[in-house]
């Protein structure tokens, strides 16, 4: 069996089966897509926007396509026709920008809530004021074209792996608040390839996973 497909099927074997994976498929080439989605695979996250659209032209029309990385407002009509979720929505312009371009398509756009829980600067998210803000402006109708589906964090970059529960924790906790108050919260995007073991056990139920299904990236120079 191909690498790539004892990769996915270790991992899945390991996690509970209502935590979903999704591949981070950014950087990496179209056959090592299409290797994964033969072995079962079917979501799959990129991180810029030209690489998705032109993955999603050459891919099968069943994947599933998830924005991951830190978007750009004018980039959100080049995906919105066709993305499955958008996990880092972490200010109000980009919402009301997602809600605009959901309107022009009379379809409802799939969002996650990026909230900041880790230390470092170079962590985008808002923070839990902005987050209560903008949760009672969707309850009170204001994003009719978009669906938030739930929270997404990031924690710290650190080898203490207590700090990371913390972090992890404090963002399971929020989605709990808000899952009893909005219907449509499901998603709790935590963990990434180092630590979604740990994101898993404080109650992630979506994981990104990059490096330990296709290995290690070779970014260009």
């Amino acid at each position: 069996m191909n690498q790539i497909c004892q990769n996915i099927n270790k991992i899945k074997q390991s996690i509970p089966a209502n935590v979903l994976l999704v591949a981070v498929s950014k950087t990496k080439p179209v056959e090592d897509i299409l290797t994964a989605y033969q072995c079962g695979q079917r979501h799959f996250g990129e991180n810029k926007v030209q690489e998705q659209i032109e993955k999603h032209d050459k891919l099968p029309e069943d994947i599933q396509w998830h924005m991951i990385g830190h978007l750009q407002r004018n980039k959100v009509k080049y995906i919105a026709g066709f993305v499955y979720l958008i996990h880092g929505v972490d200010n109000l312009k980009l919402l009301k920008e997602i809600n605009k371009q959901g309107n022009k398509i009379q379809k409802k756009i799939q969002i996650l809530l990026q909230i900041k829980i880790a230390q470092e600067e170079t962590k985008f998210g808002m923070n839990e004021n902005t987050l209560h803000e903008i949760i009672q402006q969707y309850k009170a109708g204001e994003f009719p074209f978009v669906k938030i589906s739930g929270l997404m964090g990031m924690a710290t970059n650190t080898p203490d792996g207590e700090q990371i529960a913390r972090e992890f924790k404090h963002l399971y906790e929020l989605f709990q608040t808000y899952r009893n108050e909005i219907d449509s919260f499901k998603y709790l995007s935590m963990g990434m390839s180092g630590d979604y073991d740990i994101a898993i056990k404080e109650g992630s139920n979506l994981i990104r996973v990059g490096s330990a299904i296709f290995g290690q990236r070779e970014y260009k120079v």
